[in-house]
């Protein structure tokens, strides 16, 4: 076989330029959001269109029964500054469920924290450092385990999927929002184009981050279509999976419980 970038099969998780293997692909992940921690938010909102402000809100409202109840526990994966944890405490109000932000990005966390002082008390929403990959929570701690647009920056994405697991109460459920290649030959066309061109240009310039903004499009391209997450889903022992493609399959949910 030839060599040249991994392909989509061949990645166990994200692989920024440089990084070889799974230590070297966190550590590299974890230098380049703290580099873009202080324009994350804006550049967030200005490239999505502040789409992703509604797809964290549909995600909160399929759990708003969930979120109302006072003794559910909530854990925002991958949180970076805290979007979807903010918008989960805003669904529970102030008697609803405890949540969690975790992020393995200090900086990220610091934000979240600061915006979270504006939202609800601590004793309902907090955010700490933690690695995905080995979670520093007791076995069955948590009713919910969501992550919107961050699973894909993980080094393995099984080794994820298994930490997700282990958190989880029996029948408690994981949902995961990513973003995914669209079908169609036009909407393909026109998200290569945005992705590869338009995103990394202006993320960069506003940045002064190219390499990062270069990073998102690539990892886009390199993470599993919405069937293969579903198959590692059920690999890693998730039970009743599936995914709802949104705005033409731009954007993927996928639910497993365990």
């Amino acid at each position: 076989m030839s060599g040249g970038a991994p392909t989509r099969a061949a990645l166990p998780g994200t692989r920024p330029a440089g990084a070889d293997g799974e230590a070297a692909a966190a550590g590299k992940v974890r230098e380049m959001f703290a580099r873009i921690a202080p324009r994350y938010d804006l550049l967030n909102h200005l490239l999505s269109l502040r789409f992703d402000v509604v797809w964290r809100g549909r995600v909160a409202r399929r759990y708003r029964t969930l979120l109302s109840r006072s003794d559910a526990r909530v854990l925002d994966l991958c949180c970076g500054t805290g979007d979807l944890a903010l918008v989960f405490a805003q669904e529970a109000r102030a008697n609803g469920a405890k949540i969690v932000g975790a992020d393995f990005v200090h900086p990220m966390v610091l934000r979240a924290r600061d915006k979270a002082e504006k939202i609800a008390p601590r004793e309902r929403l907090a955010f700490l450092e933690a690695d995905a990959l080995s979670l520093p929570f007791a076995g069955e701690s948590f009713d919910l385990v969501a992550a919107a647009f961050g699973f894909r920056n993980l080094a393995n994405y099984a080794a994820g999927l298994q930490e997700i697991r282990r958190v989880l109460r029996p029948g408690a459920e994981a949902a995961i929002l990513e973003f995914a290649e669209p079908k169609g030959e036009l909407l393909s066309r026109l998200f290569r184009f945005y992705f590869h061109r338009v995103l990394p240009g202006i993320g960069g310039l506003i940045s002064g981050d190219a390499q990062a903004y270069g990073y998102l499009p690539a990892s886009v391209s390199r993470y599993p279509d919405p069937e293969a997450v579903a198959d590692l889903m059920t690999g890693s022992g998730f039970s009743a999976v599936r995914f709802e493609r949104w705005m033409g399959g731009l954007v993927t949910l996928h639910m497993g419980q365990r």
